[in-house]
């Protein structure tokens, strides 16, 4: 079964389509990048798909859990949560979580958190981190569950090229070690090029899937590049 399956799926607001009649599968382990210009809809695609917004017509199925990283935003310098504990939150019960005893928690967390490469800053203020050092943390907080289908919301936004690409390579590696299926929205085409299987453009109300080939030819024709 697909991790994700959209089914004839429109978003409307008002008298305005984002996109109308979407089917897509996101098979287990599949690496799929999410394009468009900004307001084509990617992130009310991810909001939907989170249930955070409703189609306007069509179905969603989801198999399995959900792992959420979101855009990139810096964190206050001041905040005093350490970096074991943003990852902790993916294991307190919450939507996208599951609940463990303080032991087991402990060792889960230890666990992720050095699989991403983030052992040696785990007690540092999340705040005081750089944003690829941030950005490993929040992969590390959606990862932490097992989830099935991983929806990254421009994780690449605002991180400088090397970051880039330690970020766009620690998901592959997740995908590839555990069979996690990947929808990655992003503006950023280099770094994820040696990863994606499929891409879903979308522009003006309108979609298209195939290789990244063709969704780059899609972007030059709608002058969306």
């Amino acid at each position: 079964m697909p991790a994700l399956a959209i089914r004839d799926a429109s978003l409307s607001f008002g008298d305005r389509t984002l996109w109308s009649h979407l089917t897509l599968d996101v098979e287990p382990g599949e690496f799929i990048a999410v394009l468009g210009a900004n307001g084509s809809g990617k992130t009310s695609l991810l909001r939907v798909i989170l249930g955070q917004q409703r189609l306007s017509s069509g179905t969603v199925a989801i198999t399995g859990g959900i792992g959420y990283v979101p855009q990139q935003r810096r964190i206050d310098t001041l905040t005093p949560l350490r970096a074991r504990d943003l990852v902790g939150l993916g294991l307190t019960g919450h939507r996208w979580g599951i609940n463990l005893p303080g032991g087991g928690r402990r060792r889960r967390v230890d666990a992720m958190l050095e699989k991403v490469g983030a052992t040696d800053f785990a007690d540092r203020p999340v705040g005081l981190l750089s944003g690829g050092e941030q950005q490993r943390v929040r992969i590390a907080q959606a990862l932490i569950a097992g989830p099935d289908l991983l929806i990254c919301d421009e994780p690449l936004l605002s991180l400088d090229q090397r970051s880039q690409h330690a970020t766009t390579a620690l998901v592959d590696q997740r995908r590839r070690a555990e069979g996690t299926a990947v929808l990655f929205v992003t503006h950023e085409i280099n770094p994820v090029l040696p990863y994606v299987d499929r891409a879903l453009y979308l522009s003006e109300g309108r979609f298209r899937t195939g290789s990244m080939e063709e969704a780059l030819a899609s972007r030059t024709v709608d002058g969306a590049a």
